[in-house]
């Protein structure tokens, strides 16, 4: 399985705000806080668990801006990996439903 193939959604551990076009996200467990800028919010509002990375690249990401797949797929990776380090994101192999922060 590709890592794009793989689903991503929101810890239950965070608290978020919408503010203009980028969200901030604070984790609950350490009061980690995180500034989300437009894309980085995209791919958050995205992150359902039943979406597959894949397509929030390509239908929401590359629509919305001026990059390349290829280019979308390496700062996704970078962003989901670190938010997924801080316990913010999960990542898994089969869709799951998300938990209501």
């Amino acid at each position: 399985m590709s890592y794009f193939d793989q689903y991503v959604s929101k810890s239950p551990a965070i608290a978020s705000r919408v503010l203009g076009d980028e969200t901030i996200v604070m984790s609950t467990v350490d009061s980690t806080l995180f500034t989300l800028n437009p894309t980085g919010s995209i791919i958050w509002e995205c992150a359902d668990g039943i979406t597959p990375l894949s397509r929030i690249i390509e239908e929401r990401v590359c629509k919305e801006f001026d990059v390349t797949v290829e280019q979308a797929r390496a700062d996704a990776r970078e962003f989901v990996d670190k938010l997924a380090a801080h316990g913010i994101l999960r990542i898994s192999d089969q869709p799951v439903a998300e938990s209501a922060p």
